[in-house]
This record gives C-alpha cells, sequence and structure tokens, in this order.
C-alpha cells in the first residue's frame, strides 16, 4: 500500500466532492468514508456511494452511526436540556461520530494521515481536528483550509474546479450548505448569510405553514432514567424512535428556527436549524423532570447543562470535564421515569400528561387550591423567609 494513504471523512456535498480530485492530485490514494448517522433516506445514500465511485477513490465504505450518536450524543444531552445559547440543539454533534468511524478505517488501513472538508471559516474544523488530537497521533488534511488562502470565494472555486474536471454540483448545493443527519437539518448560504428572510428554496424537513395537517397530533413517551424508550407505549431502540419523531413533528413544522450564534472562532453564524425530532424531545423529557426533580435540582443543573453544551459546541467532546458533567447528569436522571403527553396543533409542541410514580405532590396540599397549614405559619413563614429585604426597607426607608 501507498504511503501517501489518506481516509477522507465523506458525504458526497461540495466540500468533500471537491477534496477527492485535489487529494488525488496530490498523490493520495483516496480512501473515503460516509458516516451515516440518520439524515438520509435510502435513495440519498446511494447517490453518496455512487458519487464517491464517480469521482475515482481508492475505496468507499459506508458506516451505520444512528445507535453510536443517540447513546454517544442525545442521551445527555437530553439530559442537559438546553441549546447552546438558548436555542441551538447541537445538530453538527454528529462530527464527533464521524471521526471516529474515519479513524477506525485508518487502522484497518494502516495510515495516520486524515482529511476533512471542513472549512476555514466554521466551527467544524475545530471539532473535527480536536477530536482527532484527542484521539490519536495523526496527519490531518484539510483542502478547504488550503484553497481558502488563495481563493476568497472558495465555494465557486470549489464549483468550478468540479465541473472543469467533469464532475457536476448539485443545484441545491450551488445556493446553500446544507447539512442532515439523525439529529435534524442546519442551512446556511445564500441569502441566509446576508441576513436577510429565507428564500422559498431555503426548506427542509419542516413542513410550512400552509401544509399542517388539520388534525392535532399527541404522541406518548416513556422514559427509564431520563432515556426515551417508548412511544405510544411500544418499546423502540433510540435512534429509530428520534427517527419517527422527527417524520412525526416535520409535518407540523415543529423545530424549525432562524438562528445566529457566537461560534468558535469567533464570526456570528446564522443558520436555519430544524430538529423536530430533538424539540419534542426536549418539551417532554423537561416537563418530566419539573415534576420529579426537586427545586434544588430544577434550579442547579441548568448551569451543569451550559457548561456541558459549551464543551460539546467549541469542540471539546473528550476533555475530562465533559465526562465529570456527565456524571453529575446521570445521577439526576434516577427519578426522571414514566411517560409524557405531547400535543401539537403546528409550530409549537406541548406536554398536555405526565405520568410518574415519583411526581413530588404533596399529600395535604395543591398549590393555589389547598393547604394543610394555617395563616400562623404562613404568615411566619413570610415574616423570615423576607427579613433581610424587610429590614433593608425598613432602615432606608427615609
Amino acid at each position: 500500500m501507498t504511503d501517501k494513504t489518506i481516509v477522507l471523512a465523506f458525504s458526497g456535498g461540495l466540500d468533500t466532492s471537491f477534496c477527492v480530485p485535489y487529494l488525488q492530485e496530490q498523490g493520495y490514494a483516496v480512501h473515503t468514508v460516509f458516516a451515516d448517522t440518520g439524515g438520509v433516506d435510502a435513495e440519498e445514500r446511494a447517490f453518496i456511494e455512487q458519487r464517491a465511485v464517480e469521482l475515482g477513490v481508492t475505496s468507499h465504505v459506508t458506516v451505520d452511526g444512528g445507535a453510536a450518536i443517540w447513546d454517544g450524543f442525545v442521551k445527555p444531552f437530553v439530559w442537559a436540556g438546553e441549546g447552546y445559547q438558548g436555542q441551538y440543539p447541537l445538530l453538527v454533534s454528529d462530527r464527533y461520530l464521524i471521526v471516529e468511524a474515519t479513524l477506525k478505517r485508518a487502522a484497518e488501513l494502516g495510515t495516520r494521515a486524515i482529511a476533512h472538508g471542513c472549512t476555514g471559516m466554521g466551527n467544524d474544523q475545530v471539532r473535527f481536528d480536536l477530536a482527532v488530537k484527542a484521539l490519536g497521533d495523526y496527519g490531518i488534511v484539510a483542502p478547504i483550509r488550503e484553497i481558502q488562502k488563495e481563493h476568497t470565494e472558495v465555494r465557486a472555486y470549489e464549483q468550478a474546479y468540479l465541473e472543469a474536471r467533469g464532475f457536476g454540483v448539485r443545484a441545491k448545493q450551488k445556493a446553500y450548505t446544507i447539512n442532515e443527519n439523525l439529529l435534524g437539518l442546519t442551512m446556511s448560504g445564500g441569502e441566509i448569510d446576508r441576513w436577510q428572510a429565507p428564500g422559498e428554496g431555503a426548506a427542509g424537513w419542516c413542513k410550512p405553514r400552509a401544509d399542517w395537517p388539520e388534525q392535532p397530533l399527541r404522541v406518548k413517551l416513556g422514559f427509564e432514567n431520563g432515556e426515551a424508550v417508548t412511544l405510544d407505549g411500544a418499546r423502540i431502540a433510540g435512534h429509530e424512535l428520534l427517527a419517527k419523531l422527527n417524520g412525526l413533528f416535520a409535518q407540523y413544522g415543529v423545530g424549525r428556527g432562524l438562528y445566529t450564534g457566537d461560534t468558535t472562532i469567533g464570526l456570528k453564524g446564522r443558520i436555519i436549524f430544524e430538529a423536530p425530532g430533538l424539540a419534542a424531545l426536549l418539551v417532554a423529557h423537561r416537563a418530566l423532570e419539573e415534576a420529579v426533580l426537586s427545586k434544588q435540582q430544577n434550579r442547579f443543573k441548568p448551569e451543569v447543562a451550559r457548561k456541558w453544551v459549551e464543551l460539546v459546541y467549541e469542540g471539546f467532546f473528550h476533555d475530562p470535564l465533559k465526562t465529570d458533567l456527565e456524571a453529575f447528569l446521570a445521577s439526576s436522571q434516577a427519578t426522571v421515569n414514566g411517560e409524557v403527553v405531547l400535543e401539537t396543533h403546528g409550530g409549537i409542541v406541548n406536554a398536555v400528561a405526565i405520568d410518574s410514580p415519583h411526581i413530588l405532590n404533596a399529600k395535604g396540599a395543591t398549590y393555589a387550591q389547598a393547604a394543610d397549614w394555617g395563616v400562623a405559619e404562613a404568615e411566619g413563614f413570610i415574616k423570615l423567609f423576607g427579613m433581610s429585604s424587610t429590614l433593608w426597607a425598613e432602615v432606608n426607608r427615609k
């Protein structure tokens, strides 16, 4: 085998398609890996495999990554229950699973040369590179970063480069950068990057308002130790459950957002994201947690969650602090057991019913309805609870 063997993480899109002839022209024997993390159907999967063959790769393998992304990301993310900056549900976290699949293929081929199609303008390069560095000593080649030194309009250059060598570029790839996986879909480029309203072409999984079904959707999710394990009473593998939720709630436009974030590299990033299944899971899980966790748990847990989310967003997927935080999150889920009924009429989803043996109901009292204590106890509590503030007011009133 040539000592210029390299393994390229491949998606069949514009960037990774460009990488193949670029690397070949530098003398590499290019082996591609597509880690199918659940965002493509059989037709798209076949297209990706055919695209690799068309580009002339030395070998191509497809790896199923749905179960890995559920266990490695979805479970702790739902336990955390927070989006990045309160909004973005970390939809590109499959990058870490892609790295693992790429390194496994490199080990099979006996090479320590890795390539990816991440641009020098985005966060994915940080996630990919830091994950690789955490897992071993590898040489990383990033063709898109290399051409950025000489070409300011990188995507236009990539398109022209491929077309000059007889390789077509799909129309949608010309207008937008699109990422899809089991977690959801992100879209940037075009008018989105220009801070304008998204055009009709900026459409993904979520149906527009005019196409929402007339009848509301209701589903029941069952949780064990904070993990969703049943859908409408049927036990189902996590990644299959999320795929079903994506299909159901996308019909009602749930989980679509237009978001501007503070990226790892310091630029403002504006994207459309669609995560119908994750949106449903987060609502159900949060509703169950609110009912079964103590007040102090519910108050403190978001602080841990925000730090966990920041680590994952910024590329520190293998940092020991992330493991430490996940130990806390897992401990907090011991009583997060029960069933939640979700309902949507379109656009948003609500948890309308909760059933759990761990709901913190007081036997003799119901908020704002009934109590098993008297006036003196209530007044005494208020006096002591507010004493510091009341004293300040009395001393400084004049």
